[in-house]
């Protein structure tokens, strides 16, 4: 029998800060990004999905924005380890997630999506997940969306 195990993602305030501090740091000694390294925007936290089995199927994604604005979600490779590396543009997997609510929206409305990118995203983080524990993912906040107002996750089907 299949169970659905549903995931939230889980904001890492330690890394978001020791990125910051990073890009904080080379802004004070005017100092440039090593080449190909992605620095942390201002509207960017990083989040984390932890999996508590390795065996998962994709079901689908929950996003709530109970306001106007614009959530994309982009997934990191296995390849960075935030404790040891900065983070290259080369380890941002593709396709990224993109919710919106539009300022017309019903309240009651569903957040909208790009269907097939979001399935397909999803199901690389499903294959992901069978190598490895944790995952981090960029989350960039805009169009009046923010931390505060965000609730995502994502559903699997325990296989």
């Amino acid at each position: 029998m299949s169970v659905k195990v549903e995931l939230p993602f889980r904001l890492d305030d330690q890394l978001t800060e020791v990125m910051r501090l990073r890009v904080q740091s080379l802004q004070q000694r005017s100092q440039k990004r090593q080449e190909g390294e992605r620095l942390l925007r201002h509207n960017e936290a990083v989040y984390r999905l932890d999996f508590p089995r390795q065996s998962l199927s994709f079901s689908h994604w929950t996003v709530r924005l109970p306001q106007p604005g614009r959530l994309t979600v982009t997934a990191t490779s296995q390849l960075w380890t935030p404790d040891l590396t900065n983070l290259m543009t080369r380890q941002l997997l593709e396709p990224v997630g993109v919710f919106w609510r539009a300022a017309g929206d019903a309240s009651d409305q569903r957040v909208q999506y790009y269907e097939a990118d979001a399935a397909e995203f999803g199901e690389r983080i499903a294959e992901l997940a069978k190598v490895r524990k944790v995952m981090y993912f960029l989350f960039a906040f805009a169009d009046g969306c923010s931390p505060e107002t965000v609730d995502c996750s994502i559903t699997f089907v325990d296989v």
